[in-house]
C-alpha cells in the first residue's frame, strides 16, 4: 500500500511511526496546511511533502490517512472517495451530526476506517473476545474510566466541540463495541472541577454518563481532564458468571513491598505511550481490510453512531434529563 498522510501535527507523527514500522505500507507523501511541517515530517520518515491536489490526482497512491484538523475531514473524505482511495480518518468525522451522516452516505461504497484506536488495544481486544466467548456469562453492567493526565490548552478546548465529542467519543465507541446491542437512553452530568477557564469557554472538564441498552444492560462512563498519576484507562465488565477487568498499562509490572506498604509504578503518562501498540494494530487492520476487501474493525458508521451518543450526552447535560437516542 502506498499511503499519503494528511496532517503533520502531533497525531500525524504518531501515525507516521506506525507506517514506518509496517512492512507492507509505504509513506508516499505528507501533506499539511503548513508546508514547513509537512517537509519536516517527510524528511524525518524518508518521504516527501506534496500538495493536497497532487495526492488526490495521483493514481499511484492507494490510500490516505486523514490526521488533519476536524474541520477538514469531510472535504478530504469525500475527495478521497471520489478519487478511489481507501481512507483511514481520525475521529470525529465532523462536529456536526447531520453533516457526518451525509458524508457517511456519500462515501458508503468506499473503504473508510475510523481511527478508534482503542478497539485495537491488546487488553481491550482480549476483553471483547472473552465477552464473545461467554467467559462471564451474560454481560450486565459495563464501567469505563478514561482520565487525561492534564487538561489540553484552552485554545484547543474552544475548538474541540466539547468533552463529549472530543474526549468521551472514544468511550462511546468502546461502549457500543463491547455492549454489542443498541443503546436506547443516555443521561449525562458534567462539572468544571479542574480549570474554571474551561467552564468559561462553555465546556466541562469532568463528566459521568449512564446509558441503558435495549435489553436493560447498564453502562457508566467517567471522564476527567486531570489525573495527577497519569493516563487512567480502565474497563470493568460484570456478568452473570464473573467479571473482566482491563487495567492501566505501566512500563513494567514491578511492585515494591516494604514496611510502608505496597508500591507499583504509575500508569503510562498519556495516549502516545499507552496506545502505541494500538496505533500499529489499527494501521495493520486498515491495510488488511484494503488487501482482503473486507470491512475494517471500525468504520465510518461507527463514527456517526459515537457522535450521535456524544450529541445525546450534550443535550442531556444541558437540559438535565434522560435523552432517548431515537430523538437524536
Amino acid at each position: 500500500m502506498k499511503l499519503a498522510l494528511i496532517g503533520a501535527g502531533r497525531i500525524g507523527r504518531v501515525h507516521a511511526l506506525s507506517i514506518a514500522a509496517h512492512p507492507e505500507v509505504t509513506l508516499a507523501a505528507v501533506v499539511d496546511a503548513y508546508p514547513e511541517a509537512a517537509e519536516t515530517l517527510a524528511r524525518d520518515f524518508g518521504s516527501r511533502a506534496r500538495d493536497i491536489d497532487d495526492v488526490f490526482e495521483d493514481p499511484e497512491i492507494d490510500a490516505v490517512l486523514i490526521a488533519s484538523s476536524t474541520a477538514t475531514h469531510i472535504d478530504y473524505l469525500e475527495r478521497a472517495a471520489s478519487a478511489g482511495k481507501a481512507m483511514l480518518c481520525e475521529k470525529p468525522i465532523a462536529l456536526d451530526l447531520a453533516a457526518s451522516r451525509a458524508t457517511a452516505e456519500r462515501v458508503a461504497q468506499s473503504l473508510c476506517a475510523l481511527a478508534f484506536n482503542r478497539r485495537h488495544d491488546p487488553q481491550f481486544s482480549a476483553l471483547k473476545d472473552q465477552l464473545g466467548q461467554g467467559r462471564i456469562g451474560k454481560l450486565e453492567t459495563l464501567a469505563i474510566t478514561s482520565r487525561d493526565p492534564e487538561p489540553p490548552p484552552l485554545e484547543y478546548v474552544k475548538g474541540s466541540g466539547g468533552l463529549f465529542r472530543d474526549m468521551m467519543i472514544h468511550d462511546f465507541d468502546m461502549a457500543r463495541w463491547l455492549l454489542d446491542e443498541p443503546i436506547v437512553s443516555v443521561y449525562a452530568s458534567g462539572s468544571c472541577l479542574v480549570d474554571p477557564a474551561i467552564g468559561e469557554a462553555g465546556d466541562v472538564d469532568s463528566a459521568v454518563v449512564v446509558m441503558k441498552t435495549a435489553s436493560g444492560r447498564l453502562c457508566t462512563i467517567s471522564n476527567s481532564r486531570r489525573a495527577v498519576y497519569g493516563y487512567d484507562q480502565r474497563i470493568e465488565a460484570f456478568g452473570s458468571e464473573g467479571m473482566l477487568q482491563a487495567q492501566n498499562e505501566c512500563d513494567t509490572r514491578l511492585k515494591f513491598v516494604g514496611k510502608q506498604g505496597q508500591l507499583e509504578e504509575a500508569p503510562r503518562w498519556f495516549f502516545l505511550e499507552r496506545y502505541a501498540e494500538a496505533y500499529r494494530r489499527e494501521l495493520d487492520d486498515f491495510y488488511q481490510s484494503w488487501r482482503e476487501g473486507r470491512a475494517p474493525r471500525a468504520g465510518i458508521t461507527d463514527g456517526v453512531e459515537a457522535l450521535r451518543l456524544a450529541e445525546a450526552a450534550d443535550i442531556s447535560r444541558r437540559e438535565g434529563r434522560t435523552v432517548y437516542v431515537e430523538e437524536v
